[in-house]
């Protein structure tokens, strides 16, 4: 679906695929990042929901599973819990269990039946198994929330996003001023010609993280989408046997990937998974700019940044100035069908998601269509006039034909190779021979 969205649309949005869109495109194991005290945020927000029973009804204890480790290491999540007892349940008791390969054990825990009370979604679910693992949501839940049919099946909806996301070029102001910018590229031309001007400044250009695999998945499946103009571009796949060309989306992602990587214009290290030091280089301006998400805002902040020094512009993919940006989904958080305290479960996810600060502190655009978003760098995105296309449930058969070809679309192996291919078209020809063999053994 596309939406051109006004700048007062898109501060109340609860807007990234990525992506990450979809992508539920967060690293696992994200890093301490700016939190305002949950009590605060709490404050100031109304109760957004009446699915659950009076305060003092609400007893019992809860267990969520979260991929935020950082979160559960700083205290974090216990002040979001405690503002949540203080305000609705002052006798319940909220444990976290964080786990750092979160993605992959989840899928585990579902299967034993071992997923807590509250947990962040399996990405990789297709709805049609959504109620095998999760309790439907309360009608009062899913009120003026973004996504809130995204995750549903039969007319129920299972999950809430925990906050949305767009993507683009997170930049240090400071480093563009040095090496002589004064102005943001809108334009493919102009965005090289910055990244020549950075490099001659000597300041990396572009922290691609290419060594930690998961930050490149916005040079392939995090943003074709958009690119291509069309949310549900992948469907089409399902019945073709050429996916990747270097004349569609894929390639006009990967050839600016490649052409910054070929140019010299990227951390010099490639091999080295430098997540974590990363983030200190574009807070200190010795790198410039990041293609990630709003999420990565506040966590370069934390890593010594002034909010004032970052911006946030849309990634300038061709010449024509007009430009298109994702609106997509985070993480999802649903309850758990096997959890012996579903109401004080559910109010929990419906405070988590709508009042405790957890999306204003990651970066977030807001869930409830009714909050303005805090973060200024989405305010100065706007100002460029990307038209946002909101993110829809692509057709599972796309993601199972990958799987059969044993194509890691959203874990970066395959991108990595890309990104360094000699031949791209041919390394293009042989993921679509493997595309081909495993459509036509499932039988579509």
């Amino acid at each position: 679906m596309k939406k051109a969205l006004a700048l007062a649309s898109v501060l109340t949005l609860s807007a990234g695929m990525l992506a990450a869109c979809g992508s539920n495109n967060n690293e696992e194991n994200a890093s301490p990042s700016a939190s305002p005290a949950a009590s605060t945020a709490a404050a100031e927000s109304p109760s957004a929901s009446e699915s659950a029973s009076p305060a003092a009804e609400l007893t019992g204890k809860i267990t969520v599973l979260t991929h935020r480790t950082d979160l559960v290491d700083d205290g974090t999540m216990d002040k979001y819990a405690e503002a949540f007892k203080a305000k609705y349940a002052p006798n319940a008791e909220i444990e976290f269990e964080a786990m750092t390969n979160y993605a992959n054990d989840i899928k585990v825990r579902l299967t034993t039946g071992e997923a807590g009370d509250v947990n962040m979604m399996d990405s990789s679910l297709p709805n049609s198994e959504l109620a095998n693992y999760y309790e439907p949501l309360p009608d009062a839940m899913k009120e003026n929330v973004w996504f809130a049919d995204y995750r549903a099946q039969d007319g129920k909806s299972y999950g809430l996003p925990t906050g949305v996301n767009t993507q683009g070029i997170v930049y240090n102001k400071q480093a563009f001023a040095k090496a002589g910018i004064d102005k943001v590229p809108t334009t493919l031309d102009e965005f090289y010609a910055a990244a020549q001007k950075l490099e001659e400044a000597g300041i990396i250009p572009l922290y691609m993280n290419y060594g930690a695999q998961w930050p490149i998945g916005n040079w392939a499946e995090g943003s074709v989408k958009y690119v291509a103009g069309d949310m549900k571009y992948t469907d089409q796949f399902v019945t073709s046997d050429t996916v990747w060309a270097t004349d569609n989306a894929w390639g006009t992602l990967m050839n600016i990937a490649r052409k910054f990587v070929q140019e010299g214009w990227v951390e010099k290290d490639l091999a080295t998974n430098n997540w974590e030091m990363s983030k200190g280089e574009i807070a200190s301006g010795k790198a410039a700019m990041y293609f990630l998400g709003n999420w990565v805002i506040p966590q370069v902040i934390g890593a010594g940044a002034k909010s004032e020094d970052i911006g946030f512009f849309p990634l300038p993919y061709d010449n024509s100035g007009k430009l298109n940006a994702p609106l997509g989904p985070d993480y999802f958080i649903g309850v758990s069908k096997n959890s012996k305290n579903k109401e004080l479960a559910f109010k929990w996810v419906d405070f988590f998601v709508k009042e405790s600060g957890y999306v204003d502190a990651q970066g977030f655009m807001p869930v409830d269509k009714t909050q303005q978003a805090k973060v200024p760098q989405l305010a100065e995105f706007q100002s460029y006039n990307p038209t946002f296309l909101e993110d829809v449930a692509a057709d599972p058969k796309f993601n199972e034909i990958a799987n059969k070809a044993e194509i890691d679309l959203f874990v970066g192996k395959y991108t990595q190779d890309a990104i360094v291919a000699k031949d791209l078209q041919k390394f293009y020809d042989e993921l679509n021979a493997k595309w081909k063999k495993a459509r036509e053994a499932l039988g579509y």
